[in-house]
């Protein structure tokens, strides 16, 4: 059960120094459902329990992040990141590359996995990091799950490369900074993906496309730029369930399913053909971290229609809704 409150900004941020007591209390934080700011040798990352939707989701609010975009997971080692996803021969030759390292690799979730769909976006796929900075090490190691970290900066701000800008864009929306001086890379990682025969570079970063073919003895891909998204720094895509989105309903039609928000569909529940509510509270960050679930477990109902009750506008609404409209957009 999380410690930590409904408001974006609405506690004070403590700043530690890298040490033992700071990676002991940002592990405690993590465990508590909360923020925390952490160097890489990347650029800091805004760290959360990637196995917690509603962790997860305090970091698209913190971050004023506009729609849900699959974050990547930092892990310890390639032996903890192998529980998470499935390797094939390309990964696994990167991975042993370049890891620790400012490379991320998209590979299909593992049977095992426990990142969330919303650290996922949805997606079958999973981008994973194993970062080489020992203080990211030790907290990784420390909290002993994976942690969902883009960088710790309101979105579509510059990445930050010291404490002193997580401080300066997150002051009073995360728990904690950990000030491990200035990044050593200051270029977000590299991401590559290799979810196929032929791996594709996904984002430029702090490992160069060079190395990175020499290990492979071929050619990077280049994705589209009109390619589903896969990890952060594409453009955004939708989850799109078998069924048709039918928004912004205020009743439930004859053999629809219901996704309802704070109870607004309830009455007509026992009619529907499938139902289940985001939030019957109406709290935007338990509807962020159910949505990807729920329609999931709505589209395996069998119904064809899926209606979608109102959702406000505001704070994680906002992103709830770019989701629903993507998925909601007409087929190809």
């Amino acid at each position: 059960m999380s410690h930590w409150n409904d408001n974006a900004k609405s506690h004070n941020t403590r700043r530690m120094d890298a040490g033992p007591e700071a990676i002991a209390r940002a592990a405690e934080v993590l465990a508590e459902g909360g923020l925390v700011a952490f160097p890489t040798e990347t650029v800091y990352g805004l760290g959360a329990d990637a196995t917690s939707g509603q962790a997860v989701a305090r970091i698209y609010e913190a971050k004023a992040r506009p729609a849900f975009n699959p974050l990547i997971s930092h892990l310890p080692d390639l032996v903890a990141a192998r529980v998470q996803g499935d390797f094939n021969a390309d990964a696994l030759a990167l991975a042993r590359a370049f890891w620790p390292g400012p490379l991320t690799l998209v590979v299909p979730v593992s049977s095992a996995c426990q990142v969330c769909e919303l650290a996922r976006a949805g997606l079958e796929s999973v981008a994973l990091r194993v970062p080489a900075h020992p203080l990211a090490q030790a907290l990784l190691t420390a909290f002993g799950r994976p942690v969902a970290a883009p960088s710790a900066n309101r979105s579509g701000r510059i990445s930050p490369t010291s404490a002193e800008h997580v401080m300066a864009e997150l002051d009073g929306r995360c728990q904690l900074v950990i000030n491990g001086g200035p990044t050593a890379v200051g270029l977000e990682s590299t991401i590559v993906s290799c979810l196929g025969d032929q791996p594709v570079l996904l984002r430029p970063g702090g490992l160069a496309r060079e190395d990175i073919e020499r290990v492979l003895k071929r050619p990077l891909a280049i994705a589209q730029a009109d390619a589903a998204i896969h990890a952060p720094g594409m453009l955004v895509s939708h989850y799109a369930p078998e069924a048709f989105l039918r928004l912004e309903a205020r009743a439930i039609e004859r053999g629809e399913a219901a996704l309802d928000f704070a109870g607004q569909l309830g009455a007509m529940a026992p009619f529907s053909a499938a139902f289940a509510d985001l939030s019957p509270r109406g709290d935007l960050r338990e509807a962020a971290a159910n949505l990807f679930a729920l329609l999931r477990k709505l589209d395996a109902s069998g119904a064809t229609r899926i209606a979608v009750a109102p959702i406000p506008d505001f704070g994680l609404g906002e992103a709830i809704n770019d989701r629903l409209r993507r998925a909601a957009a007409p087929r190809a």
